[in-house]
């Protein structure tokens, strides 16, 4: 199978393509049947009504999903009808701006769901703020906004009840097919041609991706009570095989080395190649396996792992091996194999009988790894202070949208203005580096989606066709939406324009309006998010190191407990896990939005990229033994081991209280629950001594940041 076929055939099968198909058939098609008895108006408001509904329709749990809907549905009735009421006073109309554009921003504090329920009111309100009409229209007019929005969520609700498990396959594919592309970059750390520091980069980078996979698709699996409690076997199924997955990750998170040290010892002898190469057929393999879940089709066992480790095995047997020198190579070997079995558990998806023998968790256990939103005015009231970022956020929206309504109508011949304030919508976020993305792909997205629109209305004169080219651009438009902001914009600026020609509106004077319109929008939500109560990363970096810190000595207590032969609940090292892997992640992410901002707002950005660096390599060994006696029979380990532990969680104890004053939490280190064994294991002490360096390394790093003369947390 070719690449860029696996490509093709991801893409058909996506989420995101289905989704794509669904959402434009819902929004065009009142619009395509009112049309056929000559009232594309009332279709054309329907549509809008669908279209704000279908904001709100994000990756999640039907019901979450439903409840999203209706609410939405409720505010666009009352903001589209207040605003067709007071749009013929301009100052009211403005208070009107002022007072939505704040509070509705304000609803990212219930999480991404209400926040989009936000966007959704904020668009119905500026596509309704030049339309003047009499108020039994503006009444009639709300109403099939209503009708529209509730037309898509039935449509939606009985896409989901014909086809409950496709959304948790498709996913569960996706993400699969991420942790792939993972262990893919990983396999590149051992290629002797390839540079180190930028492949880590890679690998730190689509660690976060990894992550929102997995966030996205617990959300789905464990607040999705009818998989839960299915009586049949495909949702439990989708179960236990995303637990299989997560455990995959560990263990290809699991495997760290000195690669710099393995290509100065072995790179001559051809043998870190090999192991990069088994390394991606084994991704290779894990890539098509997700494939055949995504596309819910069966798979048989293509790549067989064990003969080339045997080849291996015996090249590696045969060097030269002076004080255990080859004792690394023969650790990835075991590491590989244990990956190999890892990857054949997944190969239960497609057997039958194979949950009997699975333990599964209760609804309660599952419960504990997902965040529960609390929805109250105490959460909102309690973020209405400039210590919150997202009530920075709401000031910021507030003013360049007020900022863009005063210069849209000072515009001469503006016919369409309200693009101003719905460009500044949809690019102003929290961040100043996810701002400057959203501008640069609003602005080059329209320069390219203008050009694109008029080459097809010079070039293409027939009606028809034109309406066939508007419903495949509106597909592409919905279809990357979630996934590629700049492919959306490139689509939908020419099915708005070919829409407005087909209406008889002059093509080319919308096209140079919007591009005006849009370059206004990007400068004001530029100047906005730079100079009005910005949002700077490295401000915000100490918290997301705190919480690694955090996440790391938790799970050096779990290491600590397996060392006192204490068994403790495996669903509480799977919590600490998970915990671990999100605020990694979350600091990751945090740090590559830090180095898009400009130099001047970095601080510590190389401390903060050894401090990233280190707690991975750190989190990485602590993996590699609590996977390898997670399973064993618990057993005492010797007092040099135990000791190591012990100091290593408290250097990561001193780094937190140097980051944060306020950090008081005792640490608890297991004591011996069987008479003392003194069971001595040299592989095993070299082991738990680098974690011990580790720990030190990252000590010293965290001094040096606190030390600075700009430490992070300065305004």
């Amino acid at each position: 199978m070719t690449e860029k076929k696996q490509h093709l055939q991801y893409f058909l099968f996506s989420q995101y393509l289905a989704d794509g198909i669904r959402i434009t058939l819902e929004i065009i098609l009142p619009t395509v049947i009112f049309s056929q008895f000559g009232k594309m108006d009332l279709g054309l408001m329907m549509s809008t009504g669908a279209l704000c509904v279908s904001m709100t329709d994000g990756p999640g749990p039907v019901e979450h999903k439903r409840n999203g809907m209706l609410y939405c549905i409720l505010f666009i009735f009352l903001m589209t009808l207040l605003t067709g009421l007071i749009n013929t006073n301009v100052f009211l109309l403005g208070l009107l701006i002022i007072l939505s554009s704040f509070f509705f921003t304000m609803f990212s504090v219930f999480g991404n769901r209400a926040a989009s329920l936000g966007t959704a009111v904020l668009l119905v309100m500026v596509l309704r703020m030049d339309k003047i009409s009499p108020p039994i229209d503006v009444l009639f007019d709300s109403l099939l906004v209503i009708a529209g929005g509730f037309w898509y969520v039935l449509f939606a609700l009985i896409f989901f009840k014909l086809q409950p498990y496709r959304p948790a396959q498709r996913l569960l594919g996706n993400c699969l097919h991420e942790t792939a592309r993972f262990l893919r970059i990983k396999s590149a750390l051992y290629n002797i041609n390839s540079d180190i520091k930028e492949e880590y980069q890679k690998l730190v980078a689509h660690q976060v991706v990894v992550n929102e996979k997995q966030d996205e698709l617990r959300e789905l699996l464990f607040k999705n009570r009818q998989l839960i409690k299915e009586p049949t076997d495909t949702g439990k199924l989708l179960l236990v095989t995303f637990a299989d997955v997560l455990d995959l990750y560990e263990n290809i998170m699991a495997t760290w080395y000195n690669y710099t040290l393995l290509r100065q010892r072995f790179s001559a002898t051809g043998i870190l190649s090999e192991i990069s190469i088994i390394i991606q057929n084994q991704a290779d393999e894990i890539d098509r396996i997700a494939l055949a879940i995504q596309s819910n089709n069966f798979y048989k066992k293509q790549y067989q792992l064990l003969p080339a480790l045997d080849k291996l095995k015996v090249k590696i047997d045969a060097l030269e091996d002076v004080n255990n020198s080859n004792l690394v190579l023969k650790k990835i070997l075991v590491n590989i194999r244990n990956l190999g079995e890892r990857s054949d558990e997944l190969m239960n998806y497609f057997k039958v009988g194979v949950l009997a023998k699975r333990n599964l968790s209760t609804d309660t256990d599952y419960a504990k790894f997902v965040s529960h939103q609390v929805i109250n005015s105490n959460v909102f009231i309690n973020n209405l202070g400039l210590d919150s970022a997202i009530f920075r956020h709401s000031l910021r929206m507030m003013i360049t949208c007020i900022a863009g309504f005063i210069i849209a109508k000072l515009l001469p011949n503006a016919h369409h203005s309200y693009w101003i304030l719905l460009t500044i919508i949809v690019i102003v976020k929290p961040g100043f580096s996810l701002t400057k993305q959203r501008n640069l792909e609003r602005l080059f997205g329209t320069i390219a989606g203008g050009i694109i629109g008029l080459l097809i209305i010079y070039f293409i004169h027939d009606r028809t066709l034109l309406f066939g080219v508007i419903i495949f651009f509106m597909l592409v438009t919905y279809t990357f939406f979630r996934v590629n902001y700049i492919v959306t914009v490139i689509f939908m600026t020419p099915y708005i324009i070919i829409l407005f020609n087909l209406l008889g509106v002059g093509s080319v004077n919308i096209a140079e309006e919007r591009l005006l319109d849009t370059a206004i929008a990007s400068i004001l939500a530029f100047m906005g998010s730079y100079f009005l109560f910005p949002h700077w990363e490295s401000v915000q970096l100490e918290s997301y190191m705190v919480k690694v810190l955090q996440a790391n000595q938790n799970y050096l207590q779990q290491l600590a407990a397996f060392f006192s032969g204490i068994n403790n609940p495996l669903l509480e090292y799977k919590l600490v896990r998970k915990e671990l892997y999100v605020s990694t992640a979350n600091l990751s992410a945090a740090f590559q939005r830090m180095l898009s901002e400009p130099k001047s707002k970095q601080r510590n950005s190389q401390e903060i990229y050894e401090f990233v660096v280190l707690n991975h390599v750190l989190s990485s060994n602590i993996a590699s033994l609590t996977a390898s006696m997670i399973s064993k029979v618990p057993s005492q380990y010797s007092k040099e081991v135990m000791l190591l532990v012990k100091k290593s969680i408290a250097i990561l104890r001193k780094s937190l209280i140097q980051l944060d004053n306020n950090y008081l939490q005792e640490i608890i280190v297991p004591t011996t629950i069987h008479n003392h064994i003194d069971k001595k294991d040299k592989q095993l002490t070299e082991q738990v001594n680098f974690i011990y360096k580790v720990t030190t390394d990252i000590g010293k790093i965290t001094e040096q940041i606190v030390k600075k003369n700009l430490p992070i947390g300065a305004l």
